[in-house]
């Protein structure tokens, strides 16, 4: 272990993880989904230690990967269920730091611990599930490691940065674009919709998931608002459509169809692993009897893993407890998360392993909770703001434990090809869990005092969706179960389509997730998003497997990761100067004039063209010159 675990992997490796961890809240409150963190975790290792110190050991930067990617996943299970605390009305004014802090550690360092026991199952016994983003960061690592490594790949990453964070720097600051161009067609008795955000950071996420996931969130957008908000007419009240009557007809109405699509997803997502969790129950039978493989192979000590995970379990309880007071509602929540933490641990990781980490419908999962939970509740008689805060703790350390546990098995994946001892990971994992933990209330804490959670600057879907279902079930406000019931049937209808496309071995996929998250999100998001997976597709062009696609959009997927950090980085440091009082350039002060509504909106498309430019010439394969 000594020789993955050096000084100088624990602070790159540590540092990433907060980088990453902080980037990600903003994403994911943004689009709705996180991106991996390994690959450009590992390109910015494997380039530190070739500058910086002569080498290139692929196991401290298959080391350095591993902590980096735990800022990512622990950012998503807290800013999916953490902000429904802030938007319920008497609840939280701000994000408590140590209610925080301790929900995101006990949450991670449990999806750690509950997936060791499943390593066995899902990476070493297993020789169905593909690992795309596992054996992709693996193949960057051996890429990166050797003696002729091209350099391009990690230039691409640093230009991505620079190009992402001037341009929101542009648009942001110095007030010189709109984030979005959008609209509504005019004199029509109904609302019809149509815009795209302008954001190089969104067509960077539609690189990165591809095509056949970008096509699939525009048709979840294009069923919810272009299908779905024309076929509702004007909201109660409103005489003739705007932008704003299509945003009132997507919270009240709209996005309730995306909810009755997670739900199927969710369930389905628990049955098709049902094999794989009694294999994992028997595995940690085994385990906790002391069986053990060899040296190369071994995991940390079954002892150490019952010690943490009481100690977790523990933390957990006095959380609830705090946030209700109530000790029986205290003992029933930790024992539903106890359960469904380890349910979707399994779930995770066999998800994981089939699309990668990216894709995992971590969101359907966690609303499968919410609801078993309410559920649970409800039959022991429990109401109130007891009960619905209850459902977002329990909520919260379950999507941390889905979260963490797919990473965790997409890293051992990527450490067993490369040679990496799985005791060493899962100890950087953990101290990347637990370091990342006490950025995350800051970072939200942030960004709630500038910007409005739930709102088309700042969707927080996920989170404002768990918060109409925690009040809904207890007594406290409504859920359109009509319009969950038809997202349901369009999730039927979703599955039935993709078991006929997987009966022609088709390569084109409907994967129920996206569609139910495009239908969730603003149309806007969703547009750019396709942009990326056309690019992706379009670079891709002429790849003869699935191996060598990956190979060919390498350097496309680096600098998408870049564009992704440094605007999303540039952001929260956008909001911290706004937080300070300096929110925008004064161009009438120093100039008297500030820019036009027509110049505002010829930048944004020079914008728009500038990021087209900018990925043809950074995103391109390595192989065109």
């Amino acid at each position: 272990m000594s020789r993955e675990i050096t000084p100088r992997v624990l602070v790159l490796g540590l540092v990433l993880s907060v980088v990453m961890g902080a980037a990600n809240v903003y994403v994911g409150l943004k689009v709705g989904m996180t991106v991996s963190a390994s690959i450009p975790a590992a390109a910015v290792a494997m380039l530190v230690f070739r500058s910086l110190f002569k080498t290139r050991s692929i196991l401290e930067a298959n080391q350095v990967q591993t902590a980096a990617s735990a800022g990512e996943s622990l950012a998503a299970g807290i800013i999916f269920t953490m902000p429904a605390l802030v938007m319920m009305e008497g609840v939280w004014t701000h994000f408590d730091f140590w209610t925080v802090t301790l929900v995101s550690i006990a949450g991670g360092v449990l999806g750690i611990l509950f997936m060791i026991p499943m390593r066995k199952v899902f990476v070493v016994d297993n020789d169905e599930l593909p690992y795309p983003e596992g054996i992709a960061c693996a193949a960057v690592l051996e890429a990166g490691s050797a003696e002729d490594a091209d350099p391009r790949g990690a230039r691409a990453l640093l230009m991505g940065g620079l190009i992402g964070g001037v341009l929101k720097f542009l648009e942001s600051f110095m007030a010189l674009a709109r984030e979005s161009l959008a609209g509504v067609w005019p004199g029509a008795s109904r609302v019809h919709y149509y815009g795209a955000d302008v954001s190089p950071m969104l067509v960077a996420v539609g690189f990165i998931v591809r095509l056949n996931v970008a096509v699939l969130i525009f048709i979840g957008g294009a069923i919810g608002w272009l299908v779905a908000m024309p076929l509702l007419g004007l909201p109660a009240g409103v005489t003739e459509p705007t932008v704003g009557a299509a945003i009132q007809l997507w919270k009240s109405d709209v996005r309730f169809l995306g909810v009755g699509a997670m739900v199927v997803g969710g369930a389905v997502s628990i049955w098709s692993v049902r094999g794989g969790l009694v294999r994992a129950v028997s595995e940690l039978k085994q385990g906790l009897s002391g069986a053990n493989r060899d040296a190369a192979d071994r995991d940390l000590a079954p002892g150490l893993i019952a010690t943490l995970g009481l100690i977790c379990i523990l933390l957990t309880g006095y959380v609830y407890y705090h946030f209700t007071g109530h000790l029986p509602i205290t003992i029933l929540s930790t024992v539903v998360m106890i359960v469904m933490a380890f349910f979707f641990t399994a779930v995770a990781c066999y998800i994981v392993g089939l699309v990668g980490n990216s894709n995992s419908p971590v969101s359907g999962m966690t609303i499968t909770t919410v609801l078993f939970t309410g559920a649970m509740f409800m039959l022991f008689g429990f109401q109130g703001t007891e009960g619905k805060v209850a459902i977002i703790g329990v909520a919260a350390v379950v999507c941390c434990v889905a979260c963490t546990a797919g990473d965790v098995c997409n890293d051992l994946k990527t450490g067993s090809l490369v040679g990496s001892s799985p005791a060493a990971q899962q100890v950087m994992q953990i101290l990347g869990v637990v370091v990342a933990a006490f950025i995350m209330a800051p970072i939200l804490n942030l960004l709630n005092s500038q910007l409005e959670f739930g709102t088309a600057e700042l969707p927080a879907a996920q989170a404002t969706l768990f918060k109409s279902l925690a009040e809904g079930l207890m007594g406290e406000g409504q859920i359109n179960w009509p319009m969950v019931g038809y997202g349901a049937a369009i999730g039927v209808a979703v599955l039935l389509g993709d078991q006929i496309l997987r009966a022609k071995q088709s390569s084109f996929r409907l994967h129920l997730m996206p569609v139910a998250v495009g239908i969730y999100l603003p149309f806007g998001i969703a547009t750019p998003i396709l942009l990326g997976g056309i690019l992706a597709h379009w670079m891709g062009r002429g790849s003869r497997d699935p191996q060598h696609e990956e190979e060919r959009l390498q350097r496309g997927v680096l600098f998408s990761s870049g564009v992704i950090a440094g605007e999303a980085l540039t952001k929260i440091v956008l909001v911290a100067f706004a937080a300070k009082g300096i929110e925008h350039f004064p161009w009438q002060r120093f100039f008297g004039w500030s820019p036009s509504p027509a110049m505002l909106t010829t930048v944004t498309w020079g914008f728009a063209v500038l990021t087209l430019l900018a990925f043809l010439r950074w995103a391109r394969p390595m192989d065109e010159r």
